[in-house]
């Protein structure tokens, strides 16, 4: 590894929101600068137009490329020459686009190398603009290894999408056993190699209402998501469930595992930005690219009113260079592994623990009362 600060490339997001108030606050602490070399993708016409709007000295170094970038100053590259009309706090497609430039230099600067992690500002899909999401256009656009996977981080919760942004009534139609089995195995990879969690527990939700209520609710934890559960567990996988939702978060099973897969959007975000306190994370796994997000949306109605809290974009950028150093001492320590002498055996003590009990039994097994 360099002897160098690791290089974090910031794309400016939509320009008529909040990722340069996000940016020029997070790089307004002189410790940010001592952790790593920023690397700004956006405009400096536009960076200059919010820096007077909100009335702010943040300073930033224009480069030609990736490569020249200075350790100790925000570096700028200028993602496109194209003039853009800032409009501030109103949705527009050439906006949003600007913010997608921006992503597809940064995009093409990591297939050359040139940094190391990428946080993007964020693009909110609107009626001027309709979007499926940067993590998906990251997907999309890259040449990345595997199928990506949105894990939301916290210091309380670590939670998975099993499922892109759909209508409701299309989540439980796309659901499948070897769908949840090849995500919940994503999480457990990226739980062992990004967050160094050396034997991982996952939960995993029910998606019908009180887990189906053995089949009187619907029958796709008895037939899809239990299956996929017991598929794991034969993988040596510690996965358990399906839980259901309200009464796995109202009696805060979540702090006795290490990841939980979650069946749809709402599922997820409800309780994550819950137990949010504006430093939640959306980490891309799945990926060689490490990708993380500020959990914040692109709130034009806060923007050039100086009113943006900056921690989130903190956060991401912290999570971002943990996972790169935590894949990189992860990828030292397994590359010759010693071969095994004897075959583990499982606790099964575990299994009882974190059993789920059947409704009309009383619940002498939860989590909580152990």
């Amino acid at each position: 590894m360099e002897n160098r600060k690791v290089r974090v490339a910031i794309t400016h997001g939509d320009t008529n929101g909040i990722g340069y108030e996000l940016i020029f606050k997070t790089f307004s602490e002189p410790a940010m600068l001592e952790l790593c070399t920023p690397i700004i993708y956006g405009s400096p016409k536009v960076a200059a137009y919010h820096r007077n709007a909100l009335e702010t000295n943040a300073n930033f170094t224009i480069i030609d490329n990736a490569a020249d970038a200075h350790e100790g100053k925000v570096n700028m590259v200028a993602a496109f020459d194209e003039e853009v009309k800032v409009e501030l706090g109103t949705p527009s497609e050439k906006s949003a686009n600007a913010g997608l430039r921006a992503l597809d230099r940064a995009l093409a600067d990591y297939e050359e190398g040139l940094f190391d992690v990428l946080v993007t500002a964020p693009i909110e899909n609107n009626e001027a603009f309709q979007f499926s999401g940067q993590s998906r256009y990251i997907e999309d656009h890259t040449n990345q290894f595997g199928k990506a996977l949105t894990i939301l981080v916290n210091n309380k919760l670590r939670i998975a999408l099993a499922t892109r942004n759909l209508p409701l009534r299309q989540v439980a139609e796309s659901i499948t056993q070897d769908d949840i089995v090849g995500k919940a195995t994503t999480l457990f990879t990226a739980l062992k190699r990004d967050f160094r969690i050396s034997n991982p527990r996952i939960a995993v939700l029910a998606i019908n209402p009180k887990a189906g209520e053995n089949g009187q609710l619907g029958t796709e934890e008895q037939e899809i998501i239990a299956p996929a559960v017991k598929q794991l567990e034969e993988k040596g996988i510690q996965a358990y469930g399906p839980y259901a939702t309200d009464e796995f978060f109202s009696k805060a099973y979540y702090p006795e595992f290490d990841g939980v897969l979650a069946m749809y959007y709402d599922q997820a975000f409800i309780p994550f930005r819950s137990l949010s306190e504006e430093e939640g994370v959306n980490y891309t796994a799945g990926m060689n690219l490490v990708r993380t997000a500020p959990d914040c949306g692109c709130s034009l109605s806060m923007a050039g009113k100086n009113a943006a809290d900056p921690h989130a974009m903190r956060e991401a950028i912290f999570q971002a260079i943990d996972i790169w150093r935590n894949r990189a001492g992860y990828d030292e320590s397994t590359a010759n592994p010693l071969k095994k002498l004897y075959r583990e055996r499982r606790d099964e003590s575990e299994k009882v623990r974190f059993s789920t009990p059947k409704p009309a039994e009383k619940r002498q097994n939860t989590p909580q009362q152990q």
